[in-house]
């Protein structure tokens, strides 16, 4: 999420004269504007970090019941908002399923999770049933979707925890996260004039893109050499890669709010809104980060 996305974002418009999600051309020209509280919002983002490192550098074991509680509330938000266009996603069994998914890929093996993941399926094609057909296809889908979209892809977060440096390794992910939101923020907010991708995220600049790329470039290159004893140079690539997939992670997100026609997942974080709109970057750099990580720093 884009510290630029906010609550009251005009991107849902009504009777404007624009198309639905674009800002009037005047209102492009100008440099973006948050329109959060930053203190508060910066604030709790320093308590949220303060719980991921204590729970990371003590015993990290229990950095999963934390990422899990924020999973089970994103699913909540994500169950609430499909239910409001008469979308119906069992958050339980998903709930249940994807808990079942993160103990297999801390404690087990890859093909359980796999196998967790495909039972799941099952399960929902059952669960369904009793609703009658009328829908069943969507309901289904959507089901199967949230499965993928939030426990699936926060699997990454456990499979980047697991190996004896796992700790470091999901520092460094989320690190680079804050610096996309950070950077992007600070950039779209002085410097930036030129709509990104106005129809989806009216306040995402290519200014704004500049200063996330710059900013995670930066923190690659001293993460990965100072965290895991990597090299400048897959700091870069590592930079370079996760701050493309936490872009398309905050559009992807804005896409769905606006194909629900809300504003916000929830409200649950002042500053922020709800967890998901704060983890939506997180759940797409997660896999990306493990892949590039397994591959230049085998896990120990």
């Amino acid at each position: 999420m884009e510290l630029g996305n906010q609550p009251g974002d005009p991107g849902i418009a009504s009777g404007t004269g624009t198309e639905a999600g674009e800002a009037p051309a005047e209102e492009a020209a100008k440099p973006a504007s948050s329109g959060r509280n930053l203190p508060v919002a910066a604030g709790v983002g320093v308590f949220l970090g303060g719980i991921v490192l204590l729970t990371l550098f003590t015993v990290k074991a229990t950095f999963m019941l934390f990422a899990g509680l924020a999973a089970a509330v994103a699913l909540w938000e994500m169950g609430r908002a499909l239910g409001s266009k008469g979308i119906r996603v069992p958050v339980i069994p998903i709930g249940l399923g994807g808990a079942a998914m993160w103990l297999c890929e801390y404690w087990w093996t890859r093909n359980a999770v796999l196998a967790a993941f495909i039972l799941t399926v099952v399960v929902l094609l059952g669960w369904r049933l009793a609703g009658g057909t009328d829908g069943y296809l969507r309901d289904v889908a959507a089901s199967v979707f949230v499965l993928t979209y939030v426990p699936a892809l926060a699997l990454f977060l456990v499979a980047l925890l697991a190996p004896g440096d796992g700790a470091r390794r999901v520092v460094t992910l989320v690190i680079l996260v804050v610096c996309s939101d950070v950077g992007g923020y600070f950039a779209g907010s002085f410097l930036g004039r030129h709509p990104m991708a106005p129809a989806i995220s009216p306040h995402k600049t290519w200014e704004g893109t500049a200063g996330s790329v710059l900013a995670c470039l930066i923190a690659g290159a001293i993460l990965l050499p100072v965290l895991l004893h990597g090299h400048v140079w897959q700091g870069l690539l590592t930079g370079a890669a996760a701050v493309t997939a936490a872009v398309l992670g905050d559009l992807a997100e804005s896409a769905i709010k606006r194909d629900l026609k809300i504003k916000d997942m929830g409200s649950l974080l002042p500053g922020h809104g709800g967890v998901l709109d704060r983890v939506d970057a997180l759940l797409v750099c997660a896999p990306v980060t493990w892949v590039l990580l397994a591959v230049f720093i085998p896990a120990r």
